[in-house]
């Protein structure tokens, strides 16, 4: 680990040394890669100066109480030396997390799909809230929604929602959020007062930009119809909806948003490329056992992540059997001790993963 540490040191070095001198002034987006670069190892040489720090009060301790015959002040340094030990134990910790390999899909935007499940109307009340949740923590972190497709139910709830998140990160937060979620409730159209369960899936896929994903336009078949639902002039009396088929693989996308039929063909290819090229990261990762079992579930709707109980006020992620009594503001995007917890349980597991694999080597 140290001699990462210390590479990476030479490697900040080698960037601030180029961002000094004046020849980078005439290449804005070389100068722009290194400080981004700078921005990555920032936060793990922060780190490893105080390890080195705690390690010379460490080793300054040692030496000062081989040579102190005073007892108060031997016992004075043998409680440095205690601390800096333990301090050291800490940012090992912390240095090994920072050290560990970074998805390289963490800083990009992410498209969102939500579609109701099991619970008819119920099901597609619950996926507006469910909506309504990420953009309002997006909101509180500061990035930017847009919706792509929107299918209603009539009643205020969503059959389907795609949209887009854009903010640095994004997917690096939200990328744990895929899978069903189970809502457990007495629906306001239930005289009985009986509690229903109702199910709403999400997947959260990174966008793609068009050169991570080369899609043959032979491959794609386009349908244009007329647009339904809420919308203004122009949206419902025009055929601007577009149906896009990738034969392929089946995928179907249809996006009815915009007034132009251009727009929403733009966005329809948007969602099948990031679609694409989420397959095609599920697959390099699947060739990768053990990385992929040391994971969270990242993609599949099937796996039920979460439960919302509305009659106890409990919100449940199963995937780390953690129960927060909190589901109003959860609902409300308070989401941050969500995934906070989802993270450091998955880099948990990974550390517990690398540590076999290097007893094994």
């Amino acid at each position: 680990m140290i001699e990462k540490l210390e590479s990476i040191e030479r490697r900040q070095e080698e960037i601030l040394s180029e961002l000094a001198s004046g020849e980078i002034q005439g290449d804005p987006k070389h100068m722009a890669d290194l400080m981004k670069e700078q921005a990555e190892l920032s936060p793990i040489m922060d780190v490893y100066e105080k390890y080195k720090e705690a390690r010379k009060t460490e080793e300054d301790s040692l030496l000062l109480m081989s040579g102190e015959e005073d007892g108060e002040m031997k016992a004075m340094l043998k409680e440095e030396y205690a601390a800096s030990k333990k301090e050291q134990e800490s940012l090992t910790e912390k240095l090994r997390i920072l050290l560990l390999p970074k998805d390289p899909n963490d800083h990009r935007n992410v498209i969102v799909e939500i579609r109701a499940g099991a619970g008819g109307d119920e099901a597609a009340l619950f996926a507006a809230e469910i909506y309504r949740m990420y953009v309002r923590y997006a909101d509180r972190r500061g990035w930017r929604t847009e919706m792509i497709s929107l299918n209603e139910n009539g009643l205020g709830g969503f059959r389907e929602c795609t949209f887009m998140i854009s903010g640095e990160g994004a997917y690096l937060r939200l990328k744990y959020e895929s899978g069903t979620h189970r809502v457990q409730r007495v629906p306001e159209t239930e005289s009985g007062g009986r509690i229903h369960t109702s199910t709403v899936t999400v997947a959260v896929l990174p966008e793609a930009e068009e050169v991570d994903v080369e899609i043959d336009p032979k491959d794609c078949r386009i349908d244009v119809f007329r647009a339904t639902g809420n919308g203004g002039q122009c949206v419902n009396t025009t055929d601007s909806a577009v149906r896009l088929t990738h034969i392929p693989t089946g995928i179907v996308i249809s996006c009815q948003d915009e007034k132009s039929q251009l727009k929403n063909r733009a966005k329809a290819m948007k969602v099948l490329r990031s679609k694409l090229f989420f397959m095609k990261s599920q697959e390099q990762q699947d060739k990768r056992s053990d990385l992929r079992r040391s994971q969270i579930g990242t993609g599949d709707r099937s796996e039920k992540i979460r439960t919302y109980n509305f009659g106890q006020g409990r919100v449940t992620d199963h995937r780390i059997h953690l129960t927060l009594h909190k589901i109003d503001s959860i609902l409300d995007g308070d989401l941050d001790e969500l995934i906070d917890s989802l993270t450091a349980y998955d880099q948990a597991q990974k550390l517990s993963s690398e540590n076999k694999e290097q007893e094994e080597k």
